[in-house]
């Protein structure tokens, strides 16, 4: 048994209608994104709004709120019991925080923005949006004075995403990482062998074809189809209903394949953990990721530490050249170059490995400034421009290629951000201990042996999902916090040696 206190089966039992509602709100969510048309977003933002209410007031009932202060602080209580009391208690404090008002506004806003976003994205006219992402980011205002701060008024959004995360964590990280960076960048562009274009990325594809690249690559990383789907969405991400059913969505533009094929790995990799969690903690406040930047630990290990690897390529090549014919005229090798291409460029989530933390940073240095009211939305466009300038040496001429790229803003996330260079970091960590514990992952990844790499991510992290905050989970596992060394120091191996 993993719950044995008996406050905490009955804490549990109330719980289980606010997981119901969850679960119905995440379908909701999914099908937003996916099949819905396009005039059902009016009703469908109403009845997220409302059930996101319901979910707080249940959340709130005197009952469950006594359990979690009577639970509070037990000695007697095991891991996942105390797992459990803590996510309640950090939920109830900041649900507290919030008026009712707020977080349906917060919900329906959120829901209402999405199209619109997606429609000046694709019009190319930020003017479509700036409305929704003013009053957003008002919304996000009233959400930092009502959960209160001690430093910065961004740590409370941080907080939100990554638990215990503080504006001065992420200063200081950024501040080590952007001289790395950027003297890697420099020798990285100086020496011809990580392309900076490469003739793959504007050869066109069959998207049938390519959906069945996909399902194949999935398949070969033995992804549940029995628990999972794989959709198409305008901006690719992972959905967890529960354990058994955890969806991810991709999308096909008709050309530069890794693209699609990349971002599919990297919804895997957050399915996967979802899919991992010990069956015993279902349904219950500790059944789920521990963090956005754990998270994102696991999708940028399998994108970038597997999916960007030559031996990835090699053990792959026949079947990317089974569905893509046009690969006959290049051998592994070239397509593992075309791969790790390495240059300045507009899009986030095609960004290569040594330049993705740069869009990060210029997305907390805009955040911050909106949260302070140093910049209204009707500044962001320009400064992301300016931003992008100074940071890589290129300035987006569209607003879809600049600050309309991203659905965070228009979904409310505001503090997520961050949690994506947590991730890519912490991925490097990982991979770091798991060749000390297992030996080459090159070696296991031409073998085809990905159950050795699941299983050891399934004991060092996906088996325990919310038992411990992110920082203790670390130490742990690898009998360490977290440390970006290992990242420069991937970065520097892979790249310049």
């Amino acid at each position: 048994m993993v719950f044995e206190n008996k406050d905490i089966l009955e804490l549990l039992e109330r719980y289980r209608v606010i997981w119901a509602i969850s679960h119905a709100t995440s379908v909701l969510h999914w099908d937003s994104e996916t099949y819905m048309p396009k005039n059902g977003i009016m009703e469908r933002s109403v009845a997220i709004g409302e059930l996101s209410v319901l979910s707080q007031k249940l959340l709130l009932d005197e009952k469950l709120v006594s359990l979690v202060e009577k639970l509070d602080g037990l000695e007697d209580l095991n891991d996942y019991e105390k797992g459990v009391v803590r996510v309640l208690k950090r939920n109830i404090r900041i649900m507290k925080a919030l008026p009712p008002e707020l977080v349906r506004e917060l919900a329906k806003t959120a829901q209402e923005a999405r199209p619109y976003w997606k429609t000046a994205k694709e019009k190319n006219d930020f003017n479509i949006f700036k409305p929704y992402l003013e009053k957003i980011v008002e919304l996000e205002k009233k959400v930092v004075e009502y959960l209160g701060y001690e430093e910065h008024p961004y740590d409370a959004l941080l907080d939100f995403y990554e638990e215990g995360l503080l504006t001065r964590d992420v200063d200081m990280m950024f501040s080590k990482l952007e001289p790395e960076i950027r003297a890697v960048l420099e020798k990285v562009l100086e020496n011809d062998y990580y392309p900076q274009k490469h003739p793959l990325e504007d050869v066109k594809y069959d998207v049938d074809a390519m959906r069945k690249v996909n399902m194949e690559i999935l398949k070969l990383l033995k992804y549940p189809f029995e628990s999972g789907r794989l959709d198409e969405s305008a901006h690719p991400f992972t959905i967890h209903m529960g354990l058994k059913d955890v969806r991810i969505t991709t999308r096909y533009e008709g050309y530069d394949f890794k693209r699609s094929l990349l971002g599919t790995i990297h919804e895997f990799g957050h399915a996967l953990y979802e899919l991992q969690i010990d069956e015993r903690l279902m349904m219950t406040p500790i059944a789920t990721g521990v963090s956005l930047g754990i998270h994102e630990s696991q999708s940028r290990f399998w994108e970038n530490m597997l999916g960007r690897s030559r031996a990835f390529t090699e053990a792959t090549y026949e079947l990317l050249k089974k569905y893509l014919p046009f690969l006959k005229d290049y051998s592994p090798e070239e397509v593992y170059r075309y791969f790790n291409t390495v240059r300045p460029s507009f899009i986030r989530t095609e960004a290569d490995e040594v330049t993705y933390n740069i869009h990060i940073l210029l997305r907390f240095k805009l955040e911050k400034l909106l949260i302070t009211g140093e910049i209204s939305a009707s500044d962001v466009a320009d400064l992301w421009n300016d931003e992008m300038e100074r940071l890589l040496g290129i300035r987006p001429k569209t607003y879809s290629e600049g600050v309309l790229q991203d659905i965070h803003w228009s979904q409310g996330s505001i503090g997520y951000f961050p949690t994506y260079t947590i991730g890519t970091l912490v991925a490097a960590q990982i991979r770091y201990h798991m060749v000390n514990e297992l030996g080459s992952i090159e070696e296991l990844i031409f073998n085809g042996d990905y159950d050795a790499i699941k299983n050891y991510l399934r004991d060092k992290i996906h088996k325990w999902g919310s038992t411990y905050p992110p920082k203790e989970l670390l130490k742990r596992s690898f009998g360490e916090e977290f440390d970006p060394t290992y990242f420069t120091r991937y970065l520097r191996e892979k790249y310049l040696s």
